[in-house]
Order: structure tokens, then sequence, then C-alpha cells
């Protein structure tokens, strides 16, 4: 849930001296070819809900005549089983178009019907069309500056009460959902609006990776227990590539060599794309382990790291780890088999994701590092060149320890048994954010749903005849608490 890696698409890039010892550094971000965007495009048009845009204003924290500036947020609805008065279950836009999320959380469409529910999935502002000063709006740190997740929790509290208003159904009980990002945004909307929200599934939500509540090794230490897991093999020659490639790379016409190697559409400028390329295939792969066939990121079969390791340890020995770990991240590219070349350093922001980079270098600082133990190239966090990259970029030095300052963190098990209530946090242990998750129960009311073989926020993902029984018995657990909290709203609203 989730620093360095593409300008646009990841979060953000660490200086160019260090980029070549690290791997990349990544919160939840999408990376696509060609042929995967049209199918994630017709994908959206499929989505069953209707757009609407809601007149927001820029500020909800001051009262400067600017601060009153109307932007058009915009929402999907779906109201096919909702009926007044029934609950409306509303999902906390991430750091993208709110149709690529609300075409992978199906489980929402999934339940709908069973509590006879309106669906609300709201757009994140600066994201997707959601933009305050169109596109001037990330031109400085004037403009881009009222991107933070305090403004977006407003905007969310602001357009639930709105809509309700709107429907004649004040008494309908809401309940938030989020994953990833989007679920820390649910669980942080329960503790801050708990007047509108009745309750949060937060799923994959990495709220604990904050200042030093837990190790900074902990994301890459995930990933690389993930392969690890599957095959030993398949882990150390992952682990030894990188050495191979650093070494081809030095030699003269090195760089020409690696981009005929890994079939790049143009050639490489710097072994810092193809290793980033590389490394981004392994983390996503370890976050998106479903147990099923999926097309969120990119097309993938079911259990892709073990299918990664088995092109891995298939190979004769004669193969270099480097042509290994290059065949393993095609699946990752390539796995519908429609790519020619791979477009390494240059990729298009299709969903809107670039707003991402702000946020990392203001708010959402996450320290990691990589140990001797995991699989990529060992690396410490820099905290003063991160920051000295951020002011070079944006003008702006980030804040550490806001988010726990906000909205907590430290000593979470004390401070929410207290106060806290009506929160799931769910995690799935091959995920590598859940390291950073809420992973045992606080209260009665604020569990843990933990599964050995969940990805990141799969259980928000669409039931499927394929599903595992441990997916169909967590979902289950799920509804099951939501109907408590909605059952419990109502007996209390009965004279």
């Amino acid at each position: 849930m989730m620093i360095a890696l593409f300008l646009s698409l990841l979060l953000f890039t660490l200086p160019a001296t260090l980029a070549s010892q690290s791997p990349p550094v990544f919160f939840p971000r999408a990376t696509y070819q060609s042929s995967s965007l049209k199918q994630n495009e017709n994908t959206h048009t499929k989505v069953p809900f209707k757009t609407q845009f809601f007149p927001q204003i820029l500020d909800h924290f001051t009262y400067n005549p600017k601060s009153y500036k109307i932007f058009y947020q915009k929402y999907l609805i779906n109201s096919q089983f909702w009926h007044h008065g029934a609950p409306i279950f509303v999902y906390t836009g991430n750091e993208g178009d709110i149709e690529w999320f609300a075409a992978n959380t199906g489980f929402l469409l999934d339940i709908a019907p069973k509590f006879r529910a309106l669906l609300v999935f709201i757009e994140h502002r600066y994201y997707g069309e959601s933009l305050p000063f169109g596109e001037d709006s990330y031109n400085s740190p004037e403009t881009v500056g009222y991107l933070n997740s305090q403004q977006a929790l407003a905007d969310y509290a602001v357009l639930m009460r709105s809509l309700k208003q709107n429907l004649s159904s004040e008494a309908s009980p809401v309940v938030v959902f989020g994953g990833s990002y989007g679920g820390m945004l649910a669980a942080w909307f329960r503790l801050k609006y708990p007047h509108i929200a009745i309750g949060a599934l937060a799923s994959s939500a990495p709220i604990l990776h904050f200042d030093d509540i837990i190790p900074q090794t902990s994301f890459y230490d995930a990933v690389s227990q993930d392969f690890k897991s599957v095959s030993l093999n398949c882990y150390q020659v992952i682990k030894g590539s990188w050495a191979e490639l650093q070494a081809l790379s030095s030699q003269t016409q090195g760089l020409a060599e690696l981009s005929k190697n890994f079939k790049s559409c143009k050639g490489l400028h710097s072994v810092d794309a193809a290793q980033n390329w590389l490394s981004s295939a392994f983390i996503y792969t370890a976050m998106v382990n479903y147990p099923t066939e999926a097309n969120f990121m990119t097309h993938l079969p079911a259990y892709p790291v073990k299918e990664m390791c088995k092109i891995i340890d298939a190979l004769p020995p004669g193969e270099t780890k480097l042509s290994k770990a290059f065949a393993a991240a095609s699946l990752y590219y390539n796995y519908s088999q429609t790519e020619k070349c791979f477009d390494i350093e240059h990729r298009s922001d299709t969903h809107g994701l670039s707003g991402w980079n702000w946020q990392a270098c203001t708010e959402m600082v996450m320290p990691m590092s990589c140990s001797n133990e995991c699989m990529f190239t060992p690396f410490s966090y820099n905290y003063d060149a991160f920051a000295e990259q951020c002011m070079k970029t944006y003008g702006v030095t980030p804040r550490p320890h806001w988010i726990t300052t906000e909205f907590g963190g430290k000593h979470i098990e004390e401070t929410l048994k207290r106060f806290g209530s009506n929160i799931i946090f769910s995690n799935g242990l091959q995920d590598p954010w859940s390291r950073g998750g809420v992973l045992k129960n606080i209260s009665a009311s604020i569990v843990a749903l933990v599964t050995e073989e969940g990805a990141h926020h799969v259980d928000f993902r669409s039931a499927t005849k394929d599903d595992p029984d441990w997916l169909v018995e967590q979902r289950r657990q799920e509804v099951d608490i939501i109907q408590s909290w909605i059952s419990e709203y109502y007996a209390d609203l009965r004279p």
C-alpha cells in the first residue's frame, strides 16, 4: 500500500547517483504495455455505473477567498438494487482513474443485491478527471498544493452528506470501502468522520508503513520471501541477475546488447531503466499473486509467482541468470504473447496517476531499504537524498512524520481500542504491503482478517467459480461483519 522509480508512473526517483544501486520502491502502481492497455480500457466501458460530477470546493480548511474555488469531482453510482433507506456503500478512490478501481472491485457489485445497497465510487482529487485546475493542476506547488489525504477525506465527507440529502435518505447507513491507498483512506475516514460512516473495510491498507513503526526492510523482504517460498533456485537466480546486468551494461556496446536481449523497442540510454523494468515485474507480480487469472495491473495467470519460477527453473544451466530473469519478467509484460518489443524507458500515464509523485514528496513518506537477504541489490534508505530531490523537483520538503501525527499509527492497538470501532483490516500475507498493515485484532469491532495465501486486495475482486475456499470464507466473514454493523445501526433507530 506503498521511493524511487519511473517519474510518471511510480512514486519518485532517487538521485541518479543512487538509482543504479537500488531497486524501485513501490506504492501500487500499474505498468502497461499497449495491448493490455486496450483490454483495461474495454473493461471500463463495461462498468455498470452512471457517471456524475459534484461541485467541490478547493480548500476545506481555510477561509481565504481562493479556497472557495469550485472544481468538479467525478463519481460513479449504481442504484440498481437500492431502495430508499437502504445502505450506501462508498469506495474511497485511490490514486488514479475511478473507473479503473470500479472495474477491479467486483466484490461490491457481488454483495450489493444482498444489502440492497447503493454503490458509489468517488474519484480522488487531482486524479482521473477530478482536476481542480484542469491541465494546469500539476504546474506548480501553488496549484498542486491542495492534493493531500486530508482534503480528499473532506471531499468524500461533503459529497456523501450532499448525496444523502439529495436522495432524501439521510437515515441510510454508509459503509466505506477501499483497497491499498484507498484502504488507508477508508480506515482514516471511519476514524475522522464516524458520524458519516458507520464502518470501514480497509483491504491491504499499509497504515503502519510510516516513521519507524515497522522495519524499513519489510516490503522487499516480503517480495523476496514470496519467490523463495516457491523455489530457492528461482530466488537465487533473480538475486544473482543484478550483478550480471551491471557487468553487461559496463561493457563497450553493453547497452546496445542489453537493448537487444531485453527486446527494447528503442535503444536503452541507461541501465537504470532496465533494472527498474525488471524489478517492477517481480515486485508487482508478488503483489498480485492472485489464485485465479486476472487482469488488474496486467494480464496474468493464476499464481503468477509460481509460473515465473517455473520458467526460471525449466531453463538449462547454461543460460545466464540475467536471461532467465528476463524470461520470467516477460510473463508479466507479455503473458498474452502480443508484444513484439517492450517500451522500457518511456511509458504513458494512461490512468492519471502522476499526482502520486507529489504526495510521496509531501505526506506519504514510507521509508524503505533492501537488506542482504532480499533478492534485489541491497540499499539503505537515504532521507536526505530523497528530500533534496523533492526540493529540486517541486520546491517542497517532505513532512515524514505528518501522517502519524494526523492519523496515528504508533501504538495503534492501545490507541484504537479506546475510541475506534467498526473497521475491518483485511490482508493477504503474499502481499508485500501486508507487513505494514494491521494483522491482529485490536478490539471486538476492529478486526484483522488475515489469509496466508492472499495477495493485494484480492478480496475486492469479483467472485469466480475457481476461487479457493479460504477466499470464499474471507469474503463471507466480511459480509457477516458488515451485516452486523448495519443491523445494529437499524436497531438503534427504532424507538
